[in-house]
């Protein structure tokens, strides 16, 4: 009678939450069997967790079923929700040391539990990834992955493959991340089941396949991925598309998303948005602020490559030298194309500076066919305009022509004032020699603006107050007032 009036109380408009926390404590008072005073402490520490702030009451409620139903055969639902939902409160106190031996003894029991048992494993691989503690979450899933196969979960198991992927990718494992994903695309595109669950699993493959190539420097990979993603996303955002639940499917092993609908939608745009950025060369200041305060070795790879090319100008060669070991394109640690792409670069204008001008042009070239493979603009028209001045002082007079006019078409495409300003200095020379004074003065009008253009913006930059940052290591620092 009194948990009949619990329901009622429950499912009225509005819900009676106290009348419901009211009732199901009068039940204790009747010593009730121990399934029943089980299921009663799952309810109270559900409904206080939900609905009030007496979180500590509500972990004794959760504490007391966990406990009276590991030793209650045939009932999973109430011993192992118990288990969930105790753990996730632990959490939210910061008391992973309490959560993760739960979990552990709930794997342990509910290996006859198709959907319990793989849900454990994803909630205690989630809080090992949370404590970075990665080998050991991507170990639980491998054995997730061999669980779902025995248990004909396909389903999941592609789903612990994934997520197996993607803990890789974040532990920086490429190598083994690409392997497992070749692994996972042969059984997305060869999936038999559903297609509204290959539809996910494909979205979740290619979100991982998109931060792959943008990990690798590989934008232009990325791009025939993009379309797929957005494709995929426009199917799913369909009004004829079913709920989740429907797409789960009836065997009770795959009842399992990724990720909600809407929240796929907000990824693949985040990810789309991140590729376009990647693709025109640009980061802006939040993907600028992220990767200054990441402590990745592509980072320091990135500063010392723009450290080596400030040492180069400065003619610090004992300092450059100290350096080049650490951007060595042949020895680079990195899995990122664009940073190798780059190191050539610099190695080519270290030999331009040196004047060993077959050694320059072998590394730009390695850095032109890199560079054009993903359509790194900016590194392939810098490196067209320094081959153009390699072959000017080489007196190969069309070959610099060759590298410098297309090296102007694209830098102003991007734009990039500065390599333009270059491009037009050499040109302006090459019109020289050529004798051909119209295009001569033409070329030297192009230099003159893009000085100018050049010093403007140099000007503007110092009157504003942002240029206060450069003095902080002079000294004491002043927070400068910004206008918005």
């Amino acid at each position: 009678m009194l948990l009949a009036l619990v329901e009622n109380f429950r499912i009225s408009s509005p819900p009676n939450i106290k009348m419901c926390i009211q009732c199901l404590q009068a039940v204790f008072n009747f010593k009730p069997p121990p399934r029943v005073e089980a299921r009663t402490h799952l309810q109270l520490g559900n409904i206080l967790l939900t609905h009030t702030k007496n979180i500590d009451l509500a972990r004794n409620h959760l504490e007391q079923a966990w406990h009276l139903s590991q030793s209650i055969n045939a009932f999973d639902d109430v011993k192992f929700e118990a288990a969930s939902v105790l753990a996730e409160l632990y959490e939210t106190q910061l008391l992973s040391n309490l959560s993760k031996p739960i979990l552990r003894r709930a794997i342990e029991l509910s290996q006859h539990s198709i959907y319990w048992h793989c849900r454990l494993i994803f909630q205690l691989a989630q809080i090992h990834a949370g404590e970075k503690d990665y080998e050991l979450a991507s170990s639980l899933l491998g054995v997730g992955v061999d669980y779902a196969n025995i248990s004909n979960a396909q389903y999941t198991r592609v789903l612990f493959l994934l997520s197996r992927c993607m803990l890789l990718l974040i532990d920086k494992k490429v190598n083994d991340a690409v392997q497992l994903l070749t692994q996972a695309g042969y059984q997305v595109e060869n999936w038999t089941g559903s297609q509204y669950q290959k539809e996910y699993l494909k979205v979740f493959f290619l979100v991982l396949q998109v931060c792959h190539y943008l990990m690798a420097g590989q934008v232009k990979s990325v791009k025939p991925c993009l379309k797929q993603l957005q494709q995929s996303i426009l199917t799913i955002m369909q009004p004829t598309w079913p709920s989740d639940e429907v797409v789960s499917g009836p065997n009770v092993g795959d009842m399992f998303i990724w990720m909600p609908k809407e929240h796929l939608y907000v990824v693949v745009y985040l990810v789309t948005v991140i590729g376009h950025l990647k693709f025109f060369g640009v980061t802006g200041t939040a993907g600028t602020e992220v990767e200054r305060l990441s402590q990745e070795r592509e980072l320091w790879t990135f500063a010392n490559l723009n450290l080596a090319i400030v040492y180069l100008r400065g003619k610090r060669e004992g300092d450059f030298a100290a350096l080049l070991e650490r951007i060595n394109p042949e020895t680079l640690t990195s899995h990122s194309h664009s940073l190798r792409a780059a190191a050539y670069y610099v190695q080519g204008l270290q030999s331009f500076f040196q004047a060993r001008y077959n050694e320059a042009k072998r590394y730009l070239r390695e850095t032109l066919k890199m560079a054009n493979a993903e359509d790194l603009n900016r590194l392939t028209s810098c490196s067209l305009v320094l081959l153009g001045h390699i072959f000017l002082s080489l007196g190969n007079h069309r070959e610099s022509m060759n590298m410098v006019t297309p090296a102007m078409q694209l830098a102003s495409k991007i734009p990039d004032v500065h390599v333009q300003l270059w491009a037009s200095a050499i040109l302006k020379d090459l019109y020289k020699i050529l004798n051909d004074p119209v295009r001569e003065n033409e070329a030297l009008q192009m230099h003159c603006n893009f000085s100018q253009m050049l010093l403007k913006d140099h000007f503007q930059s110092s009157e504003r107050a942002e240029h206060n940052l450069i003095n902080c290591i002079d000294g004491t620092f002043t927070i400068p007032t910004f206008k918005v």
